[in-house]
């Protein structure tokens, strides 16, 4: 057993390509997930638009079919299209990926950052309206920061989804984790030791970000407790 750990970990110093692909997957996953939040917001906003007008707007339909093709699609296939189709002429991949992941994620952050905006209390438009602010400032001053804590939880599972879903990134010939583990199981003739070795670092990885979002939950729950 420690002879399939020597080869595929320490000889020829190959930890160093399992933290540089991991170096690979949380680049993706960091660039990726602002990007999916920055679209998420703006799409939340737009399907939100329908509860301000009382009818559906243009922004409400388009951020509906964005939501539905996105998410009625597999990420492989956007990243394949992305990779081979959109951008065939770029031969930055990981701004490919990045992009792919974004637009991905945006599609699923809508959904949350709409539903925490909409477990806001009515009132609590009612009160800022009664302050004399108008609907930007009521959003802006009132609404969105007591939605910060109801999105902030499942905004951070949704991070831990997509460094998950990053390991596809290999099909446009990145070297993720997981593709490193795949070329170092072709070199040592021995597939079992290297993917282990891939998915311990992965769940080590997440397994911190889930004892932080633990943390996080934790401390929000106290606040409202004052």
């Amino acid at each position: 057993m420690w002879d399939k750990f020597e080869a595929a970990f320490i000889t020829a110093d190959r930890w160093k390509l399992y933290f540089g692909g991991l170096g690979v997957t949380l680049q993706i996953s960091f660039f990726a997930g602002i990007l999916g939040l920055l679209i998420g917001t703006v799409l939340a906003l737009m399907k939100l638009s329908v509860r301000w007008n009382g009818k559906k707007t243009v922004f409400t339909v388009i951020a509906n079919i964005y939501i539905d093709i996105i998410r009625g699609t597999p990420s492989v296939l956007q990243l394949m299209i992305m990779y081979f189709a959109i951008m065939a002429n770029n031969n930055n991949k990981v701004l490919i990926a990045v992009l792919s992941f974004g637009i991905n994620s945006g599609a699923y952050v809508a959904e949350i950052i709409r539903a925490g905006i909409l477990a806001v209390d009515k009132g609590q438009t009612e009160a800022g309206h009664s302050l004399g602010l108008t609907r930007g400032q009521t959003m802006v001053h009132v609404v969105i920061p007591q939605a910060v804590k109801n999105v902030l939880p499942p905004i951070g599972n949704e991070f831990i989804v997509l460094l998950k879903e990053t390991a596809i990134v290999g099909y446009v010939g990145l070297s993720d984790l997981t593709r490193i583990a795949n070329q170092i199981a072709s070199r040592t003739y021995e597939a079992f030791t290297p993917l282990i070795i891939s998915a311990m670092i992965y769940f080590i990885i997440i397994k911190i970000l889930t004892i932080l979002l633990g943390k996080l939950e934790r401390r929000l729950r106290q606040s409202d407790n004052r």
